[in-house]
């Protein structure tokens, strides 16, 4: 777990629904009433139809059909996913592809598309890089479809989809006049609005990967207002092979998983942007830790990676580091 959310300590309303592999918790301070449980539902609503929409597991969803016909045809897509296809795209293009969604073929080749993972040949490796890449995605405005340009290109909105899902839910808490709220997916994508009754922000802990022990001294503990935090780690999803580890989160641009970054946590306004950018920092590492901070005025970030001597490093921008961490 990388998140830890505050403990409850004062009456609200709080619903959990699963969807899109993930455990969503939705918390409204105040009191418990059948109107503001309505309202909790509707906003959980909200992320089931971003899951219809953008999962790889329903063959009925948009995502699915474009994975499975845009090799051949242009394909149609809603108004929100081609939004949300257009601000994938430009953030591939400012994180230098460090983001890049069109890495379905690599996560297949790697065995983590619904599975625990496994060593590619060679050439398998080799195949599944030449069509991978956004660079082979078009987008048409005008008719509101996207286009493969070779063979084997696909589509995972594994880096983005959760933000996504939550920023929709908390359109709809905002549209109901909720001003205070605290909803989170998985414990890795969280967005807080206003301050609970008992603090002046949302105090979320992030989980050491020196000791990652649940009761442990947390790396940090960020404080949330009208902010999204995004934490992206490889583990989760991993194998070892020949005493080294292979993680989950793909570099897109060398084809294979993350090799030195252990965790990185992003805070915006945005929770889309939030997602994708602790992606872009954990793939990019150190070396690119500094030039993806001055794409987003005022984004503070964190990165945990290990160096060739086994230790581990840590770099912050704005986000304080426990005393001792």
């Amino acid at each position: 777990m990388a998140l830890r959310p505050p403990a409850l300590s004062y009456p609200a309303v709080l619903l959990a629904r699963q969807a899109m592999a993930t455990r969503f918790e939705l918390l409204l301070p105040g009191r418990v009433t059948a109107s503001r449980r309505a309202i909790a539902e509707e906003a959980l609503d909200e992320i089931e139809r971003v899951e219809q929409w953008l999962s790889l597991y329903r063959p009925d969803s948009e995502i699915a059909a474009v994975n499975a016909r845009a090799s051949y045809e242009p394909v149609k897509v809603s108004a929100p996913v081609f939004a949300l296809l257009k601000r994938a795209m430009r953030l591939y293009q400012e994180t230098g592809g460090a983001f890049d969604i069109a890495i379905g073929s690599l996560i297949k080749c790697w065995g983590f598309g619904g599975g625990h993972g496994a060593l590619p040949s060679r050439n398998a490796l080799a195949s599944a890089r030449r069509c991978a890449g956004f660079n082979h995605v078009l987008l048409n405005e005008k008719e509101q479809t996207i286009f493969y340009q070779r063979p084997g290109v696909q589509i995972d909105m594994g880096a983005i989809g959760k933000g996504f899902a939550i920023e929709r839910a908390v359109a709809r808490l905002h549209e109901a006049g909720i001003a205070t709220a605290l909803l989170h997916g998985g414990t890795s994508s969280v967005v807080a609005l206003g301050h609970p009754p008992d603090a002046m922000a949302w105090n979320i802990a992030i989980e050491n990967p020196k000791s990652r022990s649940p009761g442990g001294t947390p790396l940090a503990v960020i404080g949330l207002r009208d902010e999204s935090l995004s934490v992206s780690a490889v583990w989760g999803k991993s194998f070892l092979h020949q005493g080294k580890i292979y993680g989950h989160v793909i570099d897109p641009r060398t084809g294979c998983p993350v090799a030195h970054s252990l965790l990185a946590a992003v805070v915006l306004p945005d929770a889309t942007e939030a997602d994708a950018f602790s992606t872009a920092m954990l793939v990019g590492g150190a070396t690119e830790f500094d030039n993806l901070n001055k794409l987003r005025p005022g984004m503070k970030s964190l990165l945990a990676w290990r160096n060739n001597n086994g230790g581990i490093r840590i770099k912050t921008h704005g986000i304080p580091l426990v005393e001792d961490s």
